[in-house]
């Protein structure tokens, strides 16, 4: 799977529920990156964990693209502030892991998700860990 090295600009058209005069953003729903993946997660829980699926636009594999389940977890000390949030992907068309890293704005009244990813790749040796991981 080829992944370039982009920071991922999510973005979301839903309503936003009422905290305070800023609006918080929601990561619950549907969201689609610069390079035409699309994500949805699904409603966080009181914990603040949440699941959901990932369908990538990008790859470097000659298997076909297939949605694959992530899992992860909303900081929720405070739900009116602009949420921390971490996820995973298990790939299900490849042997490679992501874990996505991020913080959610509303920016000009549009939500948007600010993330950075690590891609590990599985190898066949310690020798090959070099390459593993992007």
């Amino acid at each position: 799977m080829q992944v370039t090295p982009v920071l991922l600009a999510l973005t979301l058209a839903l309503a936003v529920p009422s905290c305070s005069a800023q609006q918080p953003c929601n990561l619950t729903g549907n969201w689609t990156n610069d390079l035409g993946s699309n994500m949805t997660i699904n409603e966080l829980n009181s914990k603040g964990e949440f699941n959901g699926s990932y369908h990538t636009a990008v790859k470097a594999t000659n298997n076909e693209i297939k949605v694959s389940p992530l899992q992860g977890y909303q900081h929720v000390k405070d739900q009116c502030k602009n949420a921390t949030f971490g996820f995973t992907v298990n790939w299900n068309f490849s042997d490679s892991i992501t874990v996505f890293t991020g913080q959610c704005f509303v920016n000009n009244s549009k939500e948007v998700l600010k993330t950075m990813w690590l891609l590990r790749s599985h190898v066949n040796s310690l020798e090959d860990d070099w390459k593993a991981t992007r």
